[in-house]
């Protein structure tokens, strides 16, 4: 048998399956606040919702204007939606008259310098985020991060993978058996994962506003000349249109285990690039205007589908945290918002992602070589663009394959993960969810981005008028449900308890910004006793 068959039934037995209901989820969600007109919304962050530095639930990503929501860790995906819906409901009472864009591609762009910059206060580490924001700006322009999508963050629990173990005769202590697994789910999720894309790609079109100046291989929608699209994309998010760098591109990231990772990533840190020397480290006022002049400030600026993840302590890097206690869970970050849900993912969704990253886990996954990650890249381009063409083929093996043969191929797998979910949980919400994509493998079911072309046909709208109409129907859906005065207390005291650790921390500063950035630098200086390496070495 494969080791997918071997362990699938070695988890089957009722101890080892019951281990699979203590599966962590969260959620972070973006979401540009908008004007009544559908424009990037030139305000400050809405006082009521406290501090973007520290609430724990309602922060800023890129811009004052990108709302990122973020939920508690919960083993029920019916609990984490209702928090986040939560957090909707009590953001909407703050909002005046703006709304949420609903989907991942932005709404009207006006010039670059009207795109402001998420402020987090006046302390050192607030401070941090800001010019990381600034630096990204300046680097990629700041239309690019005007970009919104949802995050997944995914874990085991210790007595799964103590049966994992078990079961495959490992004799690693239990963090570095579950560090070398999660790095072989990585590398599984990065050879599969243009499922997702093509399952739950939902930008296939864009305003033209956001690709003013920039080439690009789009065409109009229609005789609609404020539209662009491409007719068979999926998602321009995940584009050369959206978070992909072209300096980027000759840093290869090897995740064949911790240590290639943390070389890698570390080497771009810590080596200057020389396009990014050109911007300068600080204005001619003295003014920092990124990080550093590295081809990454943090590890963060790195654009990938999946990162292994550990929660950092304060001042701590997240690759120190990394190598210090290994991994604790992952992040997918390929999946688009869907326009066409009020809180931008689904229970569904979420259910299949599950099924998913298991097939990744329990799936053979030998370590990548330079060839297979070219090819990546390339299977990643073809499902953006052509991703709907029923003649699409993928790179596989040094060879081709027709993209709707692979991915029935990799949909049965899933689906027997899905089962197994089931046996575990009880019901029948993993096997529906399978059920569900297999109908758009088979075209009985339109995917988000062929629903969102055929609206806007149909209705013979613009991209923008669409997704405007969109938002005032989430907007009149959560405003029709407003929270209980008891939920409505509890977030009312999150804020100002954010807004009152923000002030601790301000005033608890000593030394100075440029002394807080060496110390917090110096943290990459060396992993594992080598200097990191500027890229990676031959075989990732």
């Amino acid at each position: 048998m494969s080791q997918f068959d071997t362990q699938l039934q070695a988890l089957s037995g009722a101890t080892a399956r019951q281990t699979l209901r203590g599966i962590l989820r969260g959620v972070e969600k973006e979401s540009l606040r908008v004007s009544p007109d559908g424009r990037l919304a030139q305000t400050s962050h809405p006082a009521g919702l406290g501090s973007a530095f520290s609430h724990p639930h309602i922060t800023t990503d890129y811009s004052e204007a990108l709302l990122e929501f973020i939920t508690e860790p919960q083993t029920s995906i019916g609990a984490l939606l209702g928090q986040l819906d939560d957090v909707h409901r009590y953001t909407y009472g703050q909002l005046g008259d703006e709304y949420l864009w609903p989907a991942s591609m932005p709404c009207v762009l006006g010039a670059d310098s009207d795109i402001p910059v998420a402020r987090y206060g006046s302390s050192n580490s607030g401070t941090m985020k800001t010019v990381y924001r600034l630096g990204l700006g300046h680097r990629y322009g700041r239309a690019m991060q005007t970009i919104a999508g949802v995050h997944y963050n995914f874990s085991l629990p210790d007595d799964f993978w103590h049966e994992l173990a078990r079961t495959s005769g490992s004799q690693l202590s239990l963090q570095a058996f579950k560090t070398d697994r999660y790095f072989a789910l990585i590398r599984n999720f990065r050879r599969y994962f243009w499922l997702l894309v093509y399952l739950f790609g939902a930008a296939p079109a864009v305003c033209r506003s956001f690709v003013r100046g920039r080439e690009h291989a789009l065409e109009p929608f229609g005789e609609d000349d404020h539209t662009l699209h491409t007719p068979n994309a999926t998602s321009l998010r995940m584009g050369d249109l959206g978070y992909q760098s072209d300096a980027q591109q000759s840093l290869v990231v090897c995740y064949n285990n911790l240590d290639t990772y943390l070389q890698t990533l570390c080497g771009a840190i810590t080596q200057p690039h020389t396009e990014y020397q050109k911007i300068g480290l600080k204005s001619s006022a003295g003014d920092y205007q990124q990080l550093n002049t590295s081809l990454l400030q943090i590890e963060n600026e790195f654009y990938s589908t999946i990162r292994p993840k550990r929660t950092a302590k304060p001042g701590q890097t997240a690759l120190q945290a990394l190598q210090l206690g290994g991994v604790e869970y992952v992040e997918v970050r390929c999946v688009d918002l869907n326009p066409f849900e009020p809180l931008g993912v689904s229970e569904s969704q979420l259910h299949y992602l599950d099924a998913f990253l298991l097939f990744c886990l329990l799936q053979d996954s030998p370590e990548a070589t330079d060839q297979e990650y070219q090819g990546l890249q390339d299977n990643q381009a073809r499902i953006v663009y052509r991703g709907r063409d029923p003649e699409l083929t993928l790179c596989r093996n040094g060879g081709e394959v027709k993209m709707r043969e692979w991915a029935r191929e990799i949909q049965q797998q899933v689906e027997r993960c899905a089962a197994l979910l089931d046996q575990a949980n009880g019901g029948s919400h993993y096997r529906n969810a399978c059920a569900e994509q297999q109908q758009k493998l088979a075209g009985e079911r339109d995917t988000p981005a062929a629903q969102v072309l055929s609206e806007l046909a149909e209705g013979n709208q613009t991209y923008y008028a669409h997704t405007l109409k969109l938002a005032k129907q989430h907007r009149d859906y959560f405003a029709a449900r407003p929270l209980e005065p008891q939920q409505q207390a509890h977030f009312t005291r999150l804020a100002e308890q954010s807004r009152q650790h923000q002030a601790e921390v301000e005033a608890a500063d000593r030394e100075s910004f440029d002394d807080y950035l060496a110390k917090y630098y110096a943290q990459y200086t060396r992993c594992g006793g080598a200097p990191f390496a500027t890229s990676a070495q031959s075989g990732c």
